[in-house]
């Protein structure tokens, strides 16, 4: 069962699935928002382009104030991972994003291309 809202962005019509007995399409996404009283769901789109901008913005900070301070890793994820905010797909391979490496909540040593966590190619 789902009911229609409206996003509180663009305005446009989108099926909600959270409701008593289903979760919605949006709980595969990182909970790192906390909805104003005034604000509501936002559609697919926004909600996406949203999401990229806020971690870019956490990711930044990380970079400058330092991996300790890292709140990533607390967050309860879905085992789903989310193009253009977990992975992207560059030359047909996965490249894992910075966001994903935080969630993990440690560096895998594998030397990859985002790493948080300061762990370079030459370091292998």
């Amino acid at each position: 069962m789902t009911i229609q809202k409206k996003c509180s962005s663009c305005l446009t019509l989108f099926e909600c699935g959270d409701t008593a007995i289903s979760f919605c399409w949006c709980n595969q996404y990182p909970a790192i928002f906390n909805l104003a009283t005034t604000q509501d769901c936002l559609c697919p789109k926004c909600l996406h382009q949203a999401t990229i901008e806020k971690i870019d913005s956490y990711v930044t900070d990380i970079n400058k104030n330092g991996i300790e301070n890292n709140s990533a890793a607390e967050l309860k994820t879905s085992t789903d991972y989310i193009i253009d905010i977990d992975y992207y797909i560059e030359n047909g391979l996965w490249v894992f994003t910075a966001w994903h490496h935080l969630k993990r909540g440690s560096c895998c040593k594998s030397g990859c291309r985002h790493c948080p966590y300061g762990f370079t190619k030459e370091k292998l």
